[in-house]
């Protein structure tokens, strides 16, 4: 961990620089008057141009020994001045030395990996070979935390806290100092915050942005629990763990580590999309009875008549969809994953990169990653996890069948095949590994980037999806239409065989005789074509793997995810925090007013005992949050202090495209349903964000009214 600190001096230290700096202001002073006594008057017979010259150069040495004072005094402020970075650290053994050589072991250092490489008694020199998240350095400087003031120490035994200067080249966030390189690292800092909420900043002035991006680098050195990213669309993007947490990354950016002024975009709030299973009751509570399966029966007909023509969507929600080529047929279904599943997925995001990359290692045939026998035990253990999940009819054998996850080949949803005598699946590197000779062996690489495509912005307001399964129960390829792009290509050679073929049948025809050599060349011809066409349909098919048909899979892939999507019941997921609330008796009220009007949920209301404060815990969207710890303190006058965690996704409960279609529903909300709802108002903000099309209505059913007075 980093501070940005000041080195303090002392009063006594102060003042002796300030009659250091008298003393040579002084002699500077006296020197410049001695030099201009000891030069002799000008003679009279001596011409002008000598005493102007001497005028001349004594005026450029005083210019010369103001413009040297100046300098020193910029150098010397500029070095009182200048800002640290002050490493905090704890001796755990040993003793740490000024001018010690150490070894600094990032967070994802391995030493079984690395000491092949490495003896364990070998010292930290500058020439050792490349060991990654392995570095060398020398201890600079050693301090002793006292307050504010750094007192510097030449050596500190073990158990003691001190300060490390000269590490900002070496540590990002976290690392471990060892003298070995055997010692494993210790795990980095976890903290209870999640950086959850995200900001665009861009400095004031154009000119100031190489600043900007290095006090961006700075802060996500200095401050362990930020993130500093740069988005697809070249935003830089700070996120931070909330609304107080961001107003203190934004000073610090603005008054020490940049010193730019800079525009702030709106606070960006996550969501995702997910689907559930349809409803069984409506939105009165009511049971769906024959009216409303009639009803929802009419809106699917009606849902299916702005389907595009050449996709079929049957009423168990099967999209099937053929490519733009007619060339392949894909039939896709979307399912919602349970809700262990989805937090499994989430908590092993790191082990899914890792398989992921032992995959494609595997597939390229390089071996360049030697599996580890823990990682591969972890592999196992969180396979047992999802087969223990993942259970029921339609869940048999799904875990053997996974392609994939997504998006980034590491998110919270899943592809299924099950078509066919596919094999490829994501539990290669266990070493069940089938290499594919099929037909789907060239372009399997073109589905999975589909789904990632489908899986990172979702049709509703393009934001990732969450919790969802998609299952490829079908796909063919045409042979027939694999031959379409050889038959363009040897058109020509063809045709001119077929022409001289028959110019040879006619020449031939008025002969009687046995079979002449035109003939048999014409046959062997016939014979010949069946198999320079197999070799050019290969030759197309294998060169077509990175050509048009291709990225006509991907695309079509990425639309028969949407429309199985929007075939079933969707819904938004919010991120939610965890607020805890210390508040009187008096003031409770207040409180509850507050969180209800910000869509908050009361979880667990306690009393303290022996006191009269009460701790109520609640879960409180983060898009509501904003004002919400200045609000309740307003309201209850500061008797009331909300503390917010980041927790969890929880879905919405309300469908964003909902309509009435009962008749009690109608009775209940009328024929528009102009009540506001909460997940399409989330929904339009994030598309008005992103630039996409918002369907609303700003006045419907107007007319003119007028209010008529009496007279009197």
């Amino acid at each position: 961990m980093f501070a940005l600190t000041n080195k303090p001096l002392t009063q006594e230290e102060i003042a002796h620089r300030r009659e250091l700096a008298k003393r040579r202001h002084a002699e500077k002073l006296a020197a410049s008057q001695g030099k201009e006594l000891s030069e002799k008057p000008p003679s009279e017979n001596s011409p002008e141009v000598t005493g102007n010259t001497g005028d001349t150069k004594g005026e450029e040495q005083q210019l010369t020994d103001q413009g040297d004072s100046m300098t020193s005094k910029a150098v010397k402020q500029e070095a009182d001045n200048k800002e640290y970075f002050i490493a905090f650290a704890r001796v755990f053994s040993g003793v740490v030395k000024r001018g010690q050589k150490i070894f600094v072991l990032g967070p994802k250092y391995d030493p079984a990996e690395s000491l092949h490489k490495l003896s364990s008694q070998c010292p930290a020199t500058d020439d050792l070979p490349a060991v990654p998240h392995m570095t060398c350095c020398t201890l600079e400087n050693l301090y002793l935390l006292m307050g504010r003031e750094l007192e510097d120490l030449e050596e500190v035994p073990a158990g003691n806290v001190l300060g490390i200067g000269g590490l900002q080249d070496f540590v990002l966030k976290s690392a471990t100092l060892s003298t070995s390189p055997a010692c494993p690292p210790f795990t980095p800092l976890n903290f209870e915050a999640t950086p959850i909420v995200r900001v665009a900043v861009e400095p004031k002035h154009p000119s100031d942005m190489p600043q900007l991006v290095r006090g961006m680098k700075l802060l996500n050195q200095a401050d362990p629990c930020v993130q500093v990213l740069i988005q697809e669309t070249g935003e830089h993007v700070l996120v931070t763990a909330g609304e107080v947490h961001l107003q203190r990354c934004l000073d610090d950016l603005k008054e020490r580590f940049a010193k730019v002024q800079i525009s702030v975009s709106a606070p960006i709030i996550p969501f995702r999309e997910t689907i559930t299973r349809p409803p069984k009751v409506d939105m009165v509570n009511e049971e769906i009875g024959k009216q409303q399966k009639v009803a929802v029966i009419h809106q699917t007909k009606e849902d299916q008549n702005k389907i595009p023509e050449g996709i079929q969507v049957d009423s168990d929600g099967l999209v099937t969809i053929n490519t733009p080529n007619k060339q392949a047929t894909l039939s896709v279904r979307a399912m919602p994953l349970p809700e262990e599943v989805t937090r499994l997925l989430e908590e092993n995001s790191d082990l899914i990169r890792t398989m992921e990359q032992l995959n494609t290692s595997l597939n390229e045939d390089k071996k360049t990653h030697e599996i580890n026998q823990k990682t591969l035990d972890r592999i196992k253990e969180f396979k047992q996890k999802l087969e223990k999940s993942l259970q029921g009819r339609k869940w048999r054998n799904a875990v053997d069948q996974i392609w994939s996850f997504g998006p980034r080949k590491c998110g919270p949803n899943i592809l299924l095949h099950n078509f066919g005598d596919y094999k490829r699946s994501v539990w290669q590197c266990l070493g069940n590994s089938v290499k594919e000779v099929g037909k789907y062996r060239d372009f399997d690489n073109s589905i999975v980037s589909g789904f990632q495509l489908a899986t990172l912005s979702g049709p509703m307001c393009e934001e990732p999806l969450m919790g969802v399964c998609f299952t490829v129960e079908k796909w063919e390829i045409n042979k027939a239409g694999d031959t379409v792009s050889h038959n363009r290509q040897d058109s020509g050679e063809l045709g001119a065989t077929e022409e001289q073929n028959e110019e040879e049948t006619t020449a031939s025809s008025g002969t009687a005789k046995g079979p002449s050599a035109n003939e048999q060349d014409r046959n062997q011809s016939v014979t010949d074509s069946p198999e320079k066409m197999s070799k050019h349909k290969g030759e197309s098919v294998l060169a077509d793997c990175y050509g048009p048909f291709s990225g006509q899979l991907i695309a079509t892939m990425k639309e028969a995810c949407r429309y199985a999507l929007q075939a079933k019941p969707q819904r938004l997921m919010a991120a939610m925090y965890t607020c805890e609330i210390m508040a009187t008796a008096e003031v409770l009220g207040r409180v509850y007013a507050v969180l209800s009007k910000r869509e908050g949920r009361v979880l667990q209301e306690e009393m303290k005992e022996g006191t009269d404060v009460f701790i109520i815990k609640a879960v409180l969207p983060v898009a509501e949050s904003f004002g919400f710890a200045d609000e309740i303190r307003k309201r209850t006058s500061g008797l009331a202090s909300p503390q917010l965690v980041f927790s969890h996704w929880e879905i919405i409960s309300s469908d964003p495209f909902w309509v009435p279609t009962t008749e009690e529903e109608y009775l209940h909300f009328g024929e528009k349903a102009d009540s506001e709802n909460q997940a399409r108002k989330y929904m339009n903000a994030v598309r008005k964000r992103k630039g996409l099309y918002v369907e609303e209505k700003i006045v419907e059913h107007a007319e003119k009214q007028r209010t008529l007075s009496r007279n009197k």
